[in-house]
């Protein structure tokens, strides 16, 4: 399938289709899909929403996730995977890339580009990934300012509020800026690095009734839980943020190292996609065909002939 004609496309906003997927009973699964070509293959293998990591997205511009990419660049990355997919896509806002202004700034840029949902962290820069070491922390009444000016910026837009306090303030702590989140017009809340199944469950247990984003990252400090597990325990949410980039940062790795080894692609070709499963994933021929069509049936009607 391919998005180019309206027929083709959504006619509810992509916030609108988030939430009503947020409002089903089973728990909601977002890959993490860094450009658009990933975004179609998620798509193809039956995601309904997908999300847009800040650490995939600075990784794959060779920058790593220290909060330096701006708005402009992060818009860019939201078009092609909305664009690619049709489907609602959850961005991750870091911390609003500023103060209350910027952070409305960010809503309205997402938003135009086509997200459904973001997350905003409440992160001093330079922010870090949320499974690292020595994470500063912004006031707590501060990062709800930022929430409240994202909720006043938002159409449709979800906003979920992450909040990496448990490693410093502890079980209390996260739970309490995560009702002063809420509070403030947050829709969901993110607790980022919990480390036992006991934690996921105590949170859950005293966010009662609120929607809640599990973060299933490798190399972390969260253990290996399914989708099924983390619905169990109460949560709504799911994202596996960077496991498409690091499968394929990986098979990179290996076929520089294959020509470098080997002077050509020879032994590799066989863990490469096809020519026609390429073209299969970005749709190709249906480009084609459409192209096609347009030549053949946009015809001049009623023109003067020539005798």
């Amino acid at each position: 399938m391919i998005y180019l004609t309206a027929a083709d496309l959504p006619t509810k906003p992509a916030g609108e289709r988030f939430r009503e997927l947020l409002g089903r009973k089973q728990i909601l699964q977002l890959p993490g899909t860094q450009n658009g070509l990933a975004a179609r293959q998620a798509k193809a293998a039956g995601f309904e929403a997908l999300y847009l990591s800040g650490a995939a997205m600075t990784a794959s511009m060779g920058l790593p996730d220290l909060g330096v990419i701006t708005v402009d660049e992060v818009a860019f990355f939201v078009r092609q995977v909305a664009r690619a997919s049709a489907l609602p896509v959850l961005v991750d806002g870091d911390t609003g890339y500023g103060e209350a202004l910027n952070v409305m700034h960010m809503v309205r840029t997402f938003e135009d580009a086509g997200a459904g949902a973001v997350h905003l962290e409440d992160q001093l820069l330079p922010k870090k990934c949320g499974h690292l070491n020595d994470k500063k922390l912004a006031d707590a009444h501060d990062m709800a300012a930022k929430v409240s000016a994202a909720a006043k910026a938002r159409r449709n837009l979800v906003i979920i509020a992450r909040t990496d306090a448990a490693a410093s303030e502890g079980m209390d702590g996260a739970v309490a800026r995560a009702k002063l989140y809420m509070q403030a017009g947050a829709d969901a809340i993110f607790p980022e690095a919990l480390t036992t199944r006991e934690m996921f469950e105590e949170f859950a247990r005293r966010m009662q009734g609120t929607p809640l984003l599990a973060n299933m990252t490798e190399f972390g400090k969260t253990p290996f839980f399914t989708a099924s597990e983390f619905e169990a325990m109460g949560y709504k949410m799911v994202i596996w943020p960077v496991s498409a980039l690091r499968c394929a940062a990986k098979a990179q790795e290996d076929l520089f190292n294959a020509i470098r080894r080997d002077g050509g692609t020879q032994n590799m070709v066989d863990r490469m996609q096809t020519r026609a499963e390429l073209y299969a994933a970005i749709g190709y021929h249906e480009y084609e065909a459409l192209d096609a069509s347009i030549v053949t049936t946009v015809i001049p009607q009623g023109m003067p002939q020539k005798n």
